[in-house]
């Protein structure tokens, strides 16, 4: 993965159901967003959309006064998209999900082993 694109819990990531074509830019993305997905462009979460035989993604972001636009194209092989709902246009994924995707991890074949996890106490 590119040591450009910081993947992490910070923002939510969509990506989108239906596929993409990958001419779009800025504007059009925006508006499939917009317009498609009922969601506020600007709030800085990331929004993936990836093209019919699934070799390119492009991810979406804007972040402080400006859009940025994360760009792959696989020289081989396909990105797996997990099974969407019939009824979803979009699907909210993990970083850790995206990552697995970016990098050719299979998602049907990941286990998530326990870890402890420290319960807050509640204050009364």
């Amino acid at each position: 993965m590119s040591s450009l694109i910081l993947l992490g819990d910070h923002r939510s990531y969509h990506l989108y159901r239906k596929e993409t074509d990958m001419r779009k830019g800025f504007n059009l993305l925006c508006g499939i967003i917009t317009n498609e997905l009922g969601r506020q462009v600007t709030k800085g979460d990331a929004f993936i959309f990836i093209n019919k035989p699934r070799t390119h993604l492009k991810m979406l972001v804007y972040e402080q006064g400006g859009f940025t636009i994360f760009y792959r194209r696989l020289e081989k092989g396909a990105f797996e998209v997990p099974a969407f709902d019939l009824d979803a246009k979009s699907m909210q994924l993990t970083s850790n999900q995206l990552h697995f995707i970016l990098q050719g991890i299979s998602l049907k074949e990941i286990k998530y082993r326990k870890r402890y996890q420290h319960q807050k106490a509640n204050s009364e």
